[in-house]
């Protein structure tokens, strides 16, 4: 049987190891796109990419197997599953880098700014050039295709994860529309956790300067009642040393 605890330590311990995988996975895939290798090299790079497809196999069924709840993890996990399901599908075997972006993202640390700008710049980095690898595999050879060497592919991705969309070039094949889709996806993602995190960022600080105005007050209110009480006090002595002078007389 699983057990939360026991899924959480194999992802803790897996996580960095993964992303290793996956970084490898984008080295091979940009020779396999960027290059053209002979036979020899072509096989060497296809048994790489095996044997990395197979450690998310791995990851992905044994995180399946430790999951306490199998059936809600795994409705809640599609995207992990699209990854392994998806090997003869080159361009779309870049989802497995999504490991790497979530890496990244909390690679930033706690300090807001950090965390934005790590999550920001790789983000957009990894998001473009994956696209523009993906789409010049799918669109080169394709008839009509305009994206036929990288600099225009990445020109593409470029305008279209900032939704801009000149429509100088666009793909034709039925995969390259669904990277098409899946980049304006990732484009508006990506602004929306930024604006929402910067949000959540301002609501933090005005919450904070709001409680420590609080207390501020708090503190001045008590320093003015225990004057008071001293103030009190003295009255109460001085009334108290006039009346014994008085009944002295």
């Amino acid at each position: 049987m699983g057990s939360a605890e026991r899924l959480e330590r194999w992802e803790s311990r897996s996580e960095w190891a993964l992303a290793a995988v996956a970084v490898v996975f984008l080295a091979v895939y940009s020779v396999q796109v960027l290059t053209t290798p002979d036979r020899g090299v072509t096989n060497l790079l296809n048994g790489v990419m095996s044997v990395l497809y197979l450690v998310f196999v791995v990851d992905y069924v044994a995180r399946l197997i430790l999951a306490p709840q199998r059936v809600r993890w795994f409705l809640r996990h599609l995207l992990d599953l699209a990854i392994v399901v998806l090997p003869f599908l080159r361009p779309l075997r870049l989802l497995r880098l999504v490991v790497l972006v979530k890496v990244l993202h909390r690679a930033g640390g706690d300090a807001i700014r950090g965390r934005v700008a790590m999550y920001t710049a790789a983000s957009a980095v990894l998001l473009v050039y994956v696209a523009s690898l993906a789409m010049l595999e799918t669109e080169r050879n394709a008839p009509d295709s305009t994206i036929t060497n990288f600099g225009t592919a990445v020109w593409w991705s470029i305008t279209t994860v900032t939704t801009v969309g000149y429509g100088d070039t666009y793909p034709v094949t039925t995969t390259g529309r669904v990277i098409a889709v899946m980049l304006m996806i990732g484009g508006i993602s990506l602004i929306g956790v930024i604006t929402a995190t910067v949000a959540s960022w301002i609501v933090e600080r005005v919450s904070e300067e709001d409680t420590a105005n609080r207390a501020a007050t708090a503190a001045q209110i008590d320093d003015l009642r225990e004057e008071i009480r001293q103030l009190s006090a003295q009255l109460s002595d001085r009334e108290s040393a006039r009346e014994e002078s008085w009944s002295s007389r």
